[in-house]
């Protein structure tokens, strides 16, 4: 059996002294004592994959007298597994998984603003029915981090799984992998998810193919048949599926999300409700980036303002079908982190937008030395600069 580790000791010995009469705790209570204890979801989930479990959700309180340290300096603590605990690792063993490191409850972020369908989406987590939904809008604008914070504040489990068009069942179900030594069934995403009642976050699920029609039952949250083991998976109370993606399944054919494809109807029809998740208005980009601003520990509120009013004239430049492409929010957020390290402003936003066509590239900056005053007079001072020491140069010729 794994070993426990020293802060996976100390939160089982914490729990056993405030709760002196239990056996038993559930998964449930286990996160919010160790919240309580500052101590992440992460290391509560992985310390009861490690315990031995006595019924759905409820695992066994092993107590101090059953820790013990291992003879040698380096080692860590082991748990000693009464017969029938024993019994039951073995039984469960057949079908176990290689991490259980995907399910956790998100930290939360101070650089976060609520806003938009924030709300919305906090009363159905809340709400623990299943209730799956899909969730589109452009790159940048917040879509994984509102799901992320909205289980962050709620208190709840998370799984994201990233989506590629290599993404298949074995990846989201689960398949044979080699431990140890033997070959065993690791579980995968989804159905960790599902018996822990998290919520699966399905990111960028529109750069998936057709393997994705696997989920199908998935989405109509009923049990799911593992058919390489023969295990039969009931969702937990509180499991719930949402998708993100750049579009709304039906493909980009403007070009900018080249490796979007088109979803089959079948599985877009299992989604309950569509979220359209547009950029922020100026006063919550504005927020945004002055959390930023504060997280990387500088001070320029003209700049917020300024870099505000560049991007919202750029995005609504963009609708108006007047340029290409588009300054996010993220993108804004990048130039904040740039802006910290060199303390320059064109600098921070020429190093942020050469990733653009030079055409694109030229026309921001232009844009945004109109904007910002002071960067267009220091041009000008560079160009007078310039032009004296041509002139110099040329008389002393």
């Amino acid at each position: 059996m794994k070993n426990l580790n020293e802060k996976q000791s100390q939160l089982l010995q914490d729990f056993a002294d405030a709760h002196p009469s239990a056996t038993s705790f559930t998964r449930q209570e286990m996160f919010t004592f160790a919240e309580e204890q500052g101590v992440t979801g992460s290391t509560a989930y992985t310390m009861m994959k490690i315990l031995p479990r006595v019924g759905r959700g409820v695992y066994e309180l092993i107590t101090a007298a059953n820790v013990v340290p291992m003879p040698t300096a380096q080692a860590e603590p082991v748990v000693q597994q009464a017969p029938l605990a024993q019994a039951i690792q073995k039984e469960v063993g057949k079908v176990r998984s290689t991490s259980s490191d995907e399910v956790f409850i998100p930290q939360k972020d101070d650089t976060f603003v609520r806003w938009g369908y924030f709300a919305d989406v906090m009363k159905i987590i809340k709400s623990k029915m299943f209730y799956p939904m899909y969730v589109a809008g452009l790159s940048g604008n917040g879509k994984t981090m509102m799901i992320e914070q909205a289980c962050a504040a709620a208190n709840r489990e998370y799984v994201r799984v990233q989506i590629t068009p290599e993404t298949d069942e074995d990846d989201l179900i689960g398949g044979f992998r080699l431990l140890d030594g033997e070959t065993v069934f690791a579980k995968g995403p989804v159905i960790k998810a599902m018996e822990a009642g998290a919520i699966l976050l399905i990111d960028e699920i529109d750069r998936g193919s057709n393997k994705l029609m696997a989920l199908q039952g998935v989405l109509e949250g009923k049990p799911v048949l593992i058919k390489k083991t023969g295990e039969v998976v009931e969702p937990a109370s509180g499991f719930n599926v949402i998708g993100t993606a750049n579009t709304k399944g039906q493909g980009d054919d403007a070009g900018r999300f080249i490796s979007a494809g088109i979803i089959d109807e079948a599985f877009l029809e299992r989604f309950t409700i569509t979220l359209e998740q547009p950029y922020p208005s100026a006063s919550v980009e504005k927020k945004i980036i002055n959390n930023h601003m504060d997280k990387f520990d500088v001070k320029d509120s003209e700049f917020v303002d300024k870099l505000v009013a560049w991007g919202q004239a750029i995005r609504k430049t963009f609708l108006d079908g007047g340029v290409d492409e588009i300054v996010s929010t993220r993108r804004l957020c990048h130039i904040v982190q740039t802006f910290s390290i060199f303390n320059d402003r064109m600098k921070a936003i020429e190093l942020c937008v050469n990733r653009f066509d030079d055409d694109t590239r030229s026309g921001f900056l232009d844009l945004y030395s109109k904007i910002d005053a002071d960067v267009n007079a220091m041009d000008e001072a560079l160009n007078e600069n310039e032009e004296l020491i041509e002139n110099t140069t040329n008389y002393d010729d």
